[in-house]
């Protein structure tokens, strides 16, 4: 009788447990998170910045569609990009202490706004309103690729005395110092 309950108990348990598993998950992520640093080897715990990003994508729309000239654009997708200093930087000509930063962007013909502001967690650009909460504000200036980038991508190019972390979209590149 004992293995008898042991049996059943242990069937109704797998059965329950069977259930709590079958959990339903949304689908992939349209524009998925992804990040960049600098240093970018793995090796090396002695980072200088990283930024978590949106990655939109073309899908046969226009740029200036997606990110408008003039306007603040929370650059990228989703959640407005956080990016991380790990110790005091020269960013785009101004001085900024070690922490964490929202990033937005203005797009230009010939260059961009680059915003580093205080407010994190924020849903895109959408309730920036107070540029007294800007951290720094630097102009990045604005290439051509030779090839379109279907995802908006963030690399970090390393140049005498820092990097310049490097934003693409389509063939737009636009560049912004940054020295340690």
């Amino acid at each position: 009788m004992k293995k008898v309950f042991i049996i059943a108990f242990m069937a109704l348990a797998m059965v329950f447990s069977t259930q709590a598993v079958a959990q339903d998950f949304s689908g992939i992520d349209k524009s998925p998170l992804d990040n960049a640093s600098y240093p970018s080897d793995y090796k090396v715990s002695d980072k200088v910045v990283r930024i978590t990003y949106g990655r939109p994508q073309l899908k046969g729309r226009a740029l200036s569609e997606l990110a408008p000239a003039g306007e603040v654009w929370r650059t990228g997708a989703n959640e407005a990009p956080e990016i991380t200093f790990y110790k005091d930087v020269n960013f785009g000509g101004k001085d900024v202490k070690a922490g964490t930063y929202a990033l937005l962007t203005i797009p230009g013909e010939k260059e961009w706004t680059v915003i580093l502001h205080s407010n994190l967690n924020q849903w895109g650009s959408y309730f920036y309103k107070d540029e007294a909460s800007d951290v720094a504000r630097v102009m990045g200036g604005v290439s051509m690729g030779d090839k379109s980038l279907e995802a908006f991508s963030v690399a970090f190019k390393e140049v005498e005395g820092g990097v310049h972390m490097v934003m693409g979209w389509d063939k737009v590149r636009v560049a912004v110092p940054i020295m340690m």
